[in-house]
């Protein structure tokens, strides 16, 4: 349903015949608000074991990495020049799994404090089959999207996920 639904939004837009971006991003995280990494970080500093889904891949995307590209494609974007109107995926370059991801933000925040600052050892973060988590929608096993139409139209590219990551690290300190 919630899929469908944004679909449909997609399609009204594109039906009105007007000049429009849309972008489709994927496993967005930042500093701010409630998301994926937030929440880990979060359980880690209480528990001492977590289970994160490994057989899901994607590209997690920084919300900082999304306003970048954002800003550059409006500054180049000419609304009278319908060619360009349309959809675009817009997220970090590079894929890996939940697991992957969550084990990359935990050791560097492990690394940015000094006294042991997580309850988690990472050791005890456990990859576990999408099976084992179930949720009350169906999520594919590959989310990753293609930003190939992003970089020929406006010249835009992302960076990876692992890059974006330590930004948004750097500022949680």
């Amino acid at each position: 349903v919630y899929g469908a639904s944004k679909l449909a939004g997609e399609q009204a837009i594109i039906n009105t015949a007007i000049p429009h971006l849309i972008f489709r991003t994927s496993w967005v995280y930042g500093d701010y608000g409630k998301n994926f990494l937030k929440t880990i970080l979060y359980l880690a500093q209480e528990r001492e074991a977590l289970r994160i889904v490994a057989d899901q891949f994607g590209a997690p995307t920084s919300s900082l990495s999304i306003a970048d590209a954002v800003l550059a494609i409006i500054q180049k974007w000419d609304p009278d020049n319908l060619q360009t109107s349309g959809v675009y995926h817009m997220t970090n370059a590079g894929r890996t799994s939940w697991h992957g991801f969550a084990a990359a933000f935990l050791s560097i925040y492990e690394k940015q404090h000094r006294q042991p600052a997580l309850k988690l050892d990472l050791a005890n973060l456990q990859a576990i089959p999408a099976s084992e988590y179930p949720t009350p929608a169906a999520r594919p096993k590959n989310s990753c999207l293609d930003n190939q139409k992003l970089q020929d139209v406006f010249g835009v590219r992302l960076p990876t996920w692992q890059d974006a990551l330590q930004v948004v690290m750097d500022r949680l300190k």
